[in-house]
């Protein structure tokens, strides 16, 4: 008889994905094993292979969650009714509220996404398109001139801003993530002449 999914089986389940990604971020991708990630989360390694597998099960279910959750942040805060500036700070400001607590999820996918297999790698790699494809639209809408070839290096370097704050930014200082929004917004389109405004 085939086993029923228990009602908390998706608490359960991102409990077991925070404290991998705590353990995988820390250790690295190599070094972190399944027994350190099940003492982390409190479980035993039976329960933990009852949820994933094996620790490539777990680096690819933590990039898939981390980047879906950005996914739908990032389309649920695109108004198509905004100013295209309005509209371009709403995403990065959605970009950098997901990326809250999320240090060690965001370490993974950049440190695990090339451990990854072929065919769990597109699956990533169809997500993070879609993302940047939301982005690059919304700042062809603010600077429609921009030639064709600047767009994607427009957008990257725009990701470049958002993906690294995790280095440097500390939630309760000088600095709220809605200011770095702001921030990042006019360096990208105004450059540091428009910063302060």
């Amino acid at each position: 008889m085939a086993r029923t999914r228990a009602l908390d089986f998706e608490d359960k389940q991102r409990a077991i994905l925070t404290s991998a990604a705590a353990v995988l971020a820390e250790q690295g991708m190599d070094k972190a094993s399944m027994a350190q990630i099940a003492g982390q989360a409190g479980v035993s390694k039976a329960l933990l292979y009852h949820y994933y597998p094996g620790k490539d099960a777990l680096i690819f279910g933590i990039i898939r969650t981390h980047l879906s959750e950005l996914d739908d942040a990032v389309s649920a805060a695109d108004d198509a009714a905004l100013p295209p500036r309005a509209r371009l700070r709403a995403l990065v400001g959605a970009v950098l509220e997901t990326y809250r607590d999320a240090d060690n999820f965001h370490k993974v996918q950049l440190n695990g996404t090339p451990t990854l297999p072929p065919d769990q790698k597109e699956q990533i790699h169809a997500i993070e398109r879609r993302i940047v494809r939301r982005f690059s639209e919304v700042l062809r809408a603010v600077r429609p001139e921009l030639e064709a070839p600047l767009l994607m290096p427009v957008t990257m370097s725009l990701f470049g801003m958002m993906n690294w704050v995790y280095m440097w930014f500390r939630d309760g200082g000088a600095v709220t993530r809605e200011d770095y929004a702001d921030v990042a917004t006019a360096l990208v389109l105004d450059g540091i002449a428009g910063v302060g405004r």
